[in-house]
């Protein structure tokens, strides 16, 4: 697998994935199953989505077969599933440009990125979950100083925060679960809240209520309203409770948990019929309203949508048997099991 390409050079291709998440990734290998290369250009310097960029080492419980698998774990196992195939990367870029230069019924686009890189494809699938995200940072002034050494907004290394005094703020799911997953290695964990109301699930809130009570951690409600410190190493968050009372909570780290900004950036220019900044996709091949184009996982929408990555990889299965149409507009597709079929267990090296 390679993400370089030869500047200048117009890349041909069966099709271009928007998105190298786990969606795009496994639409690799049902395409691959049917003799189709693919290209993908994802935004992010490394494959993997938002498993890989904010949960790498966040457990997953809801991947058949798996009845744990981290989102690095997930991500790792996917690229050695579709290695067979040699998919291209194309990180760092964002899709700028895409031009339908077909018909209807035979369609082709030439696609391009911010680098530079020209693609003419058949087929296009977007998998590019919510778009580029982006933390949505705290109003607290200075905090840019601190960034990159003091201030995080998502945990790559677990490891990183173990011995440090970690203030984490927020009141959702991303901030309870780490909460509870760095309080083992952490000096001392605080978490804050500007309410005693979380939006995380309930069994998280009991278990982080659990471990204040023994002691284990603390709580407190208020807000962040400063910070201080030397250079870019914090020494101290200050805070404010609800009758406007100023306090201040030594730590070292400071983990804010304010949730996402999805962006679709040029997608939204595309003529995709969008729907609230999600793409609509019919339910038998996950198509959109441009022929050719298809969408699957968290950035589409139709009746009845799951935001699972289960169901991002049955999407990615059907959009394939019609991809399959538009490459190989002459050949019957026969629909074939990995577990009985010689060829396609060829394909994968295992026969």
């Amino acid at each position: 697998m390679s993400d370089v390409a030869v500047p200048g050079e117009v890349i041909t291709t069966d099709v271009v994935i928007v998105g190298a998440g786990p969606c795009g990734l496994f639409a690799v290998f049902e395409l691959g199953l049917l003799d189709i290369k693919a290209h993908l250009v994802d935004i992010l310097p490394k494959v993997g989505g938002q498993c890989a960029e904010l949960y790498p080492e966040k457990p997953i419980y809801d991947i058949p077969g798996f009845p744990i698998v981290t989102g690095q774990g997930l991500v790792d196992n996917l690229v050695e599933q579709i290695r067979p195939f040699g998919p291209t990367f194309h990180l760092n870029q964002m899709i700028e440009a895409l031009e339908p230069i077909g018909t209807a019924d035979a369609p082709r686009f030439r696609v391009t990125t911010d680098a530079g890189t020209v693609f003419e494809t058949k087929t296009v699938i977007v998998a590019a979950g919510g778009g580029s995200f982006q933390p949505k940072k705290p109003p607290i002034p200075g905090i840019e100083a601190y960034e990159g050494n003091s201030v995080f907004y998502a945990v790559r290394k677990m490891e990183a925060f173990r011995g440090r005094d970690i203030l984490i703020v927020g009141g959702g799911d991303s901030a309870l679960d780490w909460t509870l997953n760095l309080q083992p290695i952490a000096r001392r964990v605080t978490l804050m809240h500007r309410r005693d109301d979380f939006r995380a699930a309930p069994h998280s809130v009991e278990q982080m209520r659990a471990l204040v009570a023994s002691g284990q951690m603390d709580m407190k409600l208020g807000q962040v309203t400063g910070l201080k410190g030397e250079g870019s190493a914090l020494q101290a968050a200050i805070c404010r409770d609800s009758d406007g009372q100023t306090f201040e909570i030594a730590c070292n780290t400071l983990l804010p948990f304010f949730g996402l900004t999805m962006k679709l950036g040029p997608i939204a220019d595309w003529g995709l019929n969008l729907n609230e900044n999600l793409i609509p996709a019919d339910t038998e091949k996950f198509e959109t309203s441009t022929p050719g184009i298809f969408a699957i996982g968290d950035i589409n929408t139709y009746p009845g949508k799951l935001k699972l990555i289960l169901s991002g990889f049955h999407e990615a299965a059907l959009a394939a048997q019609k991809v399959h149409r538009y490459v190989y507009p002459d050949k019957r597709l026969t629909f074939q099991y990995t577990t009985s079929s010689t060829s396609l267990q060829k394909k994968l090296g295992v026969a």
